[in-house]
Parts: C-alpha cells; sequence; structure tokens
C-alpha cells in the first residue's frame, strides 16, 4: 500500500462529498456525504466542505499529504480561487450572485486548521483525470477524452506524455491559457441549434443534456405517436426522465429509441470533433445519462465514423466511463496525487 494518503472532494450544487484514497485509487474509510449549502452563502459551502473532510479523516485515521477538490465552474488552481460558479452563491433581494473570486482553497484551510497543499479543479475535468488515472483510461492512456452527459455536459482532456510534442512528465490535464478551458460541452455542432446554458446556440450540451432528451419525447407524444412512455410513468409525463426512455428502449418501445438515436447522433458529431481535434485512443463518456449504454453509444459512434477523420477513428475507443458514481471524488484524489 502506498503511503501517498490524499482526499477527494466532490462539490456539487446539491451535496459535497469526501473520501481518503490511497495511491492506487483504494478507498480508506467510508465516503461521507452532506447538503453542500450552496445558496447560503460562501461561509456555509466552506463549513460544509470541512465537514465532510474531517469525518472521511476520522474514518480513515490518515494524515492525507493533500486534498482535492472538484467544484463546478471557472477555476484557478494555483491561486486556490473559483473564478466563477453558477451553482453557488447568496440571494439579494431575490436576484441569485453567483460566486466570483472566491479564495476556496484559504477559507478551508482556514476552517479546518489543517496544513497540507489544497488543489482544485472543475469538475468535469477532474472527472476525466480520475477516469484517466482510476478508470478505462488505466493510467496509461495516450490520449483520453471525456465527455459527461447530464444536467449538462462537461468535458475533459487528458494528453499522455507520448501525444505531445516536446519534453513532459505524467499525464497532462488540459486546462488552457485560463484555467477554464476543456469546455467540450460548449463545441458548436449545429449553428443556430437548440440553446444552452451558457447562452450560446447549436452546442453538444443543448442537444443532448437532460432537458433536450425529455423534450424530444414529449414532442413527439404531443404528435400523436404511439409509446408505452404514459404507461411507465402512470400518465404523469411531469416524471419522464432519460431513466425512463432507457426502461422503454430496454422493451423495444420505437419511440424511445428513435429519441436515444437521435441524441446519440448529435453526440457523435461532438465525439468526432474531439477525435479529429485531440486524435484521442479513448473516448470515454461519463455521467449518468451515459448508463444508457447501447442506446446511446452505438448512434453516438455510427455518427462520429461519418464525421472523425477514419485514420483517427480507427484508433479511437468510444466507451462507457467505469467511474461515473464516483467521478468526482477519484478526479479530486487524481488532481491531489499529481
Amino acid at each position: 500500500m502506498s503511503d501517498r494518503i490524499v482526499v477527494g472532494v466532490d462539490l456539487g450544487g446539491t451535496n459535497v462529498r469526501a473520501a481518503v484514497f490511497n495511491e492506487d485509487g483504494t478507498q480508506l474509510g467510508k465516503s461521507f456525504s452532506q447538503s453542500s449549502n450552496a445558496i447560503e452563502g460562501t461561509a456555509a459551502v466552506v463549513k460544509a466542505i470541512a465537514n465532510v473532510i474531517t469525518e472521511a479523516l476520522q474514518t480513515a485515521q490518515a494524515a492525507p499529504c493533500a486534498i482535492g477538490i472538484a467544484v463546478p465552474g471557472h477555476i484557478d488552481d494555483e491561486r486556490g480561487v473559483v473564478i466563477w460558479s453558477p451553482n453557488f452563491g447568496f440571494y439579494d433581494d431575490g436576484v441569485f450572485i453567483a460566486w466570483s473570486e472566491v479564495p476556496l482553497r484559504d477559507a478551508i484551510l482556514a476552517e479546518t486548521g489543517l496544513t497540507c497543499p489544497i488543489r482544485l479543479g472543475n469538475d468535469a475535468n477532474l472527472a476525466a483525470l480520475g477516469e484517466y488515472r482510476f478508470g478505462v483510461g488505466q493510467n496509461r492512456a495516450k490520449c483520453l477524452v471525456m465527455l459527461t452527459v447530464g444536467t449538462g455536459i462537461g468535458g475533459g482532456v487528458v494528453l499522455g506524455p507520448g501525444s505531445v510534442s516536446g519534453k513532459s512528465e505524467g499525464p497532462l490535464l488540459l486546462v488552457g491559457g485560463n484555467g477554464g478551458g476543456g469546455e467540450l460541452g460548449h463545441m458548436v455542432i449545429h449553428a443556430d441549434g437548440l440553446d444552452c446554458s451558457a447562452g450560446s446556440y447549436g452546442a453538444i450540451e443543448g442537444h443532448c443534456q437532460r432537458d433536450s432528451i425529455v423534450e424530444r419525447a414529449l414532442h413527439r407524444l404531443r404528435r400523436g405517436r404511439t409509446s408505452i412512455l404514459p404507461d411507465l410513468v402512470d400518465g404523469d409525463l411531469g416524471e419522464l426522465s432519460p431513466q425512463i426512455l432507457f426502461d422503454a428502449a430496454e422493451k423495444g418501445d420505437e419511440l424511445a429509441i428513435q429519441v436515444w438515436r437521435e441524441i446519440g447522433g448529435y453526440l457523435g458529431i461532438g465525439i468526432a470533433n474531439c477525435i479529429n481535434i485531440f486524435a484521442p485512443d479513448v473516448v470515454a463518456i461519463g455521467g449518468q445519462i451515459a448508463k444508457a449504454g447501447k442506446w446511446l453509444l452505438e448512434p453516438a459512434r455510427e455518427s462520429a465514423r461519418d464525421a472523425a477523420i477514419p485514420s483517427l477513428f480507427r484508433d479511437a475507443r468510444i466507451v462507457q466511463a467505469e467511474r461515473i458514481e464516483d467521478a468526482g471524488l477519484l478526479g479530486g484524489a487524481a488532481l491531489a496525487l499529481s
């Protein structure tokens, strides 16, 4: 067992989780979770983070060499600052004021009394790093590109030393010039297409996020298409979800299968762009919606094949991520170990 012990923290808009890991990704003790207090102000969020870190360390009975925290938003790891995050903040006279230039690292150090280094990273970027080190990348992929499909679409790129020209050591997480790069979900795949949370039109996120999947099914139902979907939600179409669409596809429902075919087709265009730009040997599809498996991945592969440069597509494996449930925790741990 490695002597290097780290804490991985997954800070989300609903909950914050923490667990202790050793260098091979083995979890030590239990993970802990509580409400992240996302809209109750910075002090409340910091208190929640400190609580789960403290509990995880007490259970594991270990002293960490570093802590890595996955945070949604634009992160400056060097300064330990969250430049912007839409998920956290407070209400002022009914107006939500999102985090801007929040010195999260120093606040956590002050709250916990710890002295070890604390690293911060974008949650989707770190999911890619965790998947590279502890998942399908097996810590040896030449280049791994990851897309996380859920309420929104995140992304990350990890480059092995052999995929860059010039001197490099270890896997390199692409963060861009100002630390905010790797936003693959906002790659435009259909100019003037559907809008998304970033205010752009035609991005992967606008076409493949959770709400877009559900709306495509609802549109067909409104037009009188026959489907078992209403029966699966007892007539309450407000309960329709990607999980229900997966269940329907598994039962052979043509409407559900058609929706997945369309979503996979759009996702495949984005994958093809990533293949053409980064020439990855692994494309990992993560996030809860990746659990749709073949219904999403098979049309995505077909679409990517049609748009990618053939010699680059040939060397790219498009697969479901292995560490969907603990992507944030392991991403934080991978960052702490880097």
